[in-house]
């Protein structure tokens, strides 16, 4: 358990800062850019936090990753991709068409969120 334990805390870490980047470019897209769909400015937000969480797994969270960049970056893109789509499609349903609030249906997708991208990345592109 002790080596479980500080890949998960520096996981959450670079996840917190990662979802930081996102939201940021969300509520940028929707507040100053003007961007008329929370899914549009979600997914504009997705690909600056994906770029964040990539760099920070590779180098902080998997540091015994095995492989080579070019592979986890696609191994990575594909679930990243996957999980941006859930992410956008969740914010399509819960603030485009019922009219809830961005910020919660948000909290809400990026629970799935970080379950599917640990889970992914420890067995699926780190391979750790």
């Amino acid at each position: 358990m002790t080596l479980i334990a500080p890949e998960l805390l520096r996981f959450v870490a670079n996840g917190v800062l990662a979802t930081t980047v996102h939201y940021a470019v969300l509520s940028i897209g929707l507040k100053v850019l003007g961007l008329p769909s929370a899914a549009l400015a979600n997914m504009l937000g997705a690909v600056f936090g994906i770029g964040a969480s990539f760099l920070g797994n590779r180098y902080f969270v998997f540091r015994q990753a095995q492989g080579t960049l070019a592979g986890q970056f696609l191994r990575f893109s594909g679930l990243y991709g996957a999980i941006a789509l859930l992410h956008g499609l969740v914010l399509l349903l819960w603030t485009d068409w019922q009219g809830w609030d961005y910020r919660l249906g948000f909290v809400l997708a990026t629970g799935l969120q970080v379950t599917l991208s640990y889970l992914g990345n420890k067995f699926l592109v780190f391979k750790t």
